[in-house]
């Protein structure tokens, strides 16, 4: 007989303060589905405002947590919470406030369920949080299932809409194959490092053996992300998917999924993969470039506001990749410059995105149709709006006061940063496709002070408080951050990511089994 020898299983302590965020949402779903199964449907509106209660709630531990410099590591290392996901954790709660006021009349007016849809959201919205803390493959990929999941059934949440179905079933399948393909990266990684924690593997892929199957894996891994922050060519989801699903469900996936995409990336190329630049560089230099040029390319022959900010958002995942793929080219005084950058950007961008959104959705309300020319008289019918809607635009364009300009100069600089050859062909794309990028921007500008041959159209707009609310929140942020820069780049100036040691050993089985004395 063999006897099983056991090792010691050691409790983790928990921090509850640096949990309290999470917790908060977690109470807050909780009471959303507690409300939803024992209310009548007249009460069942209340949901949205207990949606944004519990987010505004969870925002509160979030703000002291930043008020201390303290970084605090549970569970062996994979799950840390420090300045930096202290700051991503609050850029995905007010995201998600944002989302939750541009839906209240949106699916209170329509044949929605009003519960699950804010539970959803909440969920996702938790995933979101977690992955900024993850440092650990398990829980990178468990925070990627809880974001995903709920962003599946919200883009098919017209179910009466064959258009929505599809842009469930298409975001669905394809986010499966690209799981599938990430998670056998991930199990080869496990099989070269013995280890899940991202340090652990850092350390370990260094070493120099078996580098052929280390890059196969870092290939795989990279790819996965590639179809949540929708990279060419892994973004054909994205433009059917955007225009199927209800529009705050699209602002949604549009910003705060992209963006937890984009944290995950940071975590594995700076924590995970620090000593494998070569492959990493090899892998996101071509894809950003191709990224910006065909999103950009293609979203000059779009109609569709919503279909051209969804090519918009291609191609501000290009610029984006940037600083990624040129971290290690980067002189060893400016090196945390790449993740510092795209912060930034990843901010103003949020800020830009929800707010071009939240006037889509007002001005539909009257026209009933996200086409462009819809929009043609707006500064007849909808002032306020039309200088909204070109604000966050000529952001996008990178055009002064709005921040737009500050996100790509830092994204620009990153790059010149990084020398020549791959520095300054990147940077000299990046110049090109803001240039192509302001012919679409504009053109929407151009509709819009143009006169409307509709005389209905002299009708003023009326928006609900909830979107206007929306819309101010985000003017006031791209407008700040576009006169007075220093207030986002002092605030992730603090942010620098830093490798955490595992309290537990690399291989720590459960049992060993021993031969029999």
């Amino acid at each position: 007989m063999f006897a099983v020898e056991q090792i010691p299983f050691t409790t983790p302590t928990l921090d509850l303060h640096a949990l309290a965020p999470e917790i908060v949402l977690v109470g807050a779903i909780v009471v959303l589905i507690l409300v939803d199964l024992f209310t009548d449907e007249l009460s069942k509106r209340i949901t949205s405002a207990i949606a944004g209660l519990g987010l505004i709630a969870a925002l509160i531990p979030v703000l002291t947590l930043a008020a201390t410099d303290e970084s605090r590591s549970m569970f062996g290392g994979a799950y840390v919470v420090d300045r930096y996901s202290v700051i991503l954790k609050a850029l995905f709660l007010v995201s998600g406030y944002v989302v939750v006021l541009m839906s209240t009349h949106y699916i209170g007016e329509g044949d929605y369920w009003e519960g699950e849809y804010y539970t959803l959201i909440l969920a996702s919205v938790l995933g979101m949080m977690m992955m900024g803390s993850s440092r650990d493959m398990v829980t990178i990929f468990i925070s990627l299932e809880l974001l995903s999941i709920p962003a599946y059934m919200l883009a098919a949440w017209r179910k009466r809409d064959l258009n929505s179905g599809e842009a469930g079933m298409k975001y669905y399948l394809m986010g499966v194959f690209a799981t599938a393909i990430m998670l056998y990266g991930i199990s080869l990684l496990y099989g070269f490092a013995g280890t899940t924690l991202l340090s652990g593997i850092a350390t370990a892929i260094d070493t120099g053996k078996a580098q052929s199957g280390v890059s196969l894996a870092i290939v795989f891994v990279l790819v996965g992300f590639a179809f949540k922050i929708s990279a060419v060519p892994f973004h054909t989801w994205a433009p059917d998917t955007y225009q199927g699903a209800p529009t705050p469900v699209t602002a949604f996936l549009a910003v705060a999924s992209k963006a937890a995409g984009f944290v995950a990336l940071i975590n594995l190329v700076f924590l995970a993969f620090p000593g494998q630049g070569t492959v990493v560089r090899a892998m996101l230099v071509p894809l950003a470039a191709i990224t910006m040029t065909v999103g950009n390319l293609i979203a000059l022959r779009q109609t569709n506001v919503i279909r051209m900010l969804a090519f918009s958002g291609v191609a501000q995942a290009g610029y984006m990749l940037v600083p990624l793929a040129v971290a290690d080219l980067l002189p060893a005084d400016r090196a945390d410059n790449a993740m510092r950058a795209l912060l930034v950007y990843l901010v103003i961008y949020a800020a830009m995105n929800l707010g071009a959104f939240a006037v889509v959705i007002s001005v539909a309300r009257r026209t009933g149709s996200a086409e462009i020319e819809s929009m043609r008289g707006m500064f007849q019918w909808a002032p306020g709006m039309m200088m909204a809607l070109s604000i966050f635009l000529g952001g996008f364009a990178g055009i002064p006061p709005a921040g737009g300009w500050f996100g790509k100069f830092v994204i620009f600089k990153t790059a010149m940063d990084a020398g020549p050859r791959v520095g300054y062909f990147l940077a000299g794309l990046i110049a090109v496709n803001s240039v192509i990028a302001a012919f679409y921007y504009v053109r929407i500008i151009w509709t819009m002070v143009s006169h409307s041959p509709d005389d209905i159209a002299q009708q003023p707009l009326r928006t609900p408080a909830a979107l206007r609310a929306a819309v101010l929140i985000t003017s006031v942020v791209v407008i700040l951050t576009g006169i007075a820069p220093s207030l986002v780049s002092r605030i992730t100036d603090t942010a620098v990511i830093v490798p955490t040691p595992s309290a537990l050993p690399v291989v720590a089985p459960v049992t060993t089994i021993a031969p029999p004395p």
